[in-house]
C-alpha cells in the first residue's frame, strides 16, 4: 500500500490500530514488493496465466510453453519461479500449500458423499495473485454446496497464519460438519487442525496429486483470475484488496452459477436476500 495512507511519523495511532481500522495486516503495510527483476515477474505472471489454463502443466512442459510464445528459459530458471510461486511441479495441480515433513494425514471423507445442503463441507485452497511489481497469497473458504466463499485472507508469505484467520472469520457465520483441504503444512498444522477439531468439524484431506478432490475451489481460483485478476494491473495490496473485496462480493451475490441453475451461491446457501447476509460474509 502507498505510504501516504499511513504515516507513522505524523499521527498518535498505531500502526497495528490503523491497519485493522483499514481492514489491513501489518504485513501488508510494511511490504516491500519482491526482490525478482521485471524479467522474471513477466515469466511468472505468463507461468501463472499458463497453470490457470493447464493446471497440469510441469516444469519441463512449462519451459516448453514459455519458449513457443517467444521467451528463451531454461528449466533451472522455471523450477526456482514454481517453487516461489509455490506451483509444484511434480504434483499435477498449482501446489501453493507445502505437505509437512510430520503430520498427520486425514483421510479424503468426501468420495461418494452426497453433499445436498450448505454447511455438509467446507473447502479451502491457496492461490498466487500478482501485483504489478511483485505477489501475494490468498486463502478462500467455500461452502462446497453452494459455492459461497465464506471468507477470505492475502499475505505476504505463506506462513500458516492468514489460513487461520480466514478459518476464524467463517466460524462467525456458521460451521460445517466437514472441512476439506489439501496436504499443505499450513492445513496440517496442529494449529489448523486443532482449530477445526475444537468445533467439533470433521478433518478431510485431499489425495497427494489428486486434482479433483477438490474441485469447485479450482474453479473458483479460475473465476477469480479470469474475471478479475487479469483485467487489473494491482499496484499495492491494498488495491488488490479493494478489488477482490468487490468481486467477492459480486460471485456471492450476483454471479449466477449455470451448475447451481443460474441461482447465486448467495440465494445457495441463505435462501434469503442479500439483504440479509450477515456482516462478516461481506468482508
Amino acid at each position: 500500500m502507498k505510504r501516504d495512507t499511513i504515516e507513522p511519523d505524523q499521527t498518535m495511532i498505531p500502526i497495528s490500530h490503523q491497519c485493522e481500522l483499514l481492514g489491513l495486516s501489518r504485513s501488508s503495510f510494511y511490504y516491500e514488493p519482491s526482490g525478482e527483476n521485471e524479467f522474471n515477474l513477466t515469466l511468472m505472471r505468463r507461468i501463472d496465466e499458463e497453470f490457470t489454463k493447464h493446471p497440469f502443466y510441469g516444469a519441463r512442459r512449462m519451459k516448453a510453453r514459455l519458449r513457443n510464445q517467444g521467451y528463451w528459459v531454461n528449466r533451472k530458471r522455471v523450477s526456482r519461479l514454481m517453487r516461489l510461486m509455490g506451483l509444484a511441479a511434480i504434483y499435477p495441480k498449482p501446489r501453493l500449500s507445502w505437505n509437512g515433513s510430520d503430520h498427520k494425514v486425514y483421510p479424503y471423507l468426501l468420495n461418494g458423499l452426497t453433499i445436498n445442503a450448505p454447511d455438509q463441507a467446507w473447502c479451502t485452497d491457496i492461490t498466487y495473485i500478482r501485483l504489478a511489481q511483485g505477489f501475494v497469497y490468498l486463502v478462500a473458504i467455500m461452502d462446497w454446496h453452494s459455492r459461497y466463499v465464506l471468507a477470505w485472507e492475502l499475505s505476504t508469505t505463506l506462513d500458516k497464519g492468514f489460513c487461520l484467520d480466514a478459518v476464524r472469520q467463517a466460524l462467525q457465520i456458521s460451521k460445517p460438519k466437514i472441512f476439506n483441504t489439501d496436504q499443505g503444512s499450513q492445513f496440517t498444522s496442529t494449529d489448523f487442525t486443532g482449530l477445526l477439531e475444537k468445533h467439533d468439524i470433521k478433518v478431510s484431506m485431499d489425495g497427494r496429486g489428486r486434482v479433483y478432490d477438490n474441485i469447485f475451489i479450482e474453479r473458483l481460483w479460475r473465476s477469480v483470475k479470469y474475471e478479475e485478476v487479469y483485467l487489473h494491473d494491482y499496484v499495492t495490496i491494498a488495491e488488490a484488496r479493494a478489488h477482490l473485496a468487490a468481486y467477492f462480493h459480486f460471485y456471492n451475490e450476483e454471479r449466477l452459477h449455470e451448475t447451481l441453475g443460474y441461482r447465486t451461491p448467495h440465494e445457495m446457501y441463505f435462501g434469503t436476500s442479500a439483504s440479509l447476509v450477515p456482516a462478516e460474509a461481506m468482508v
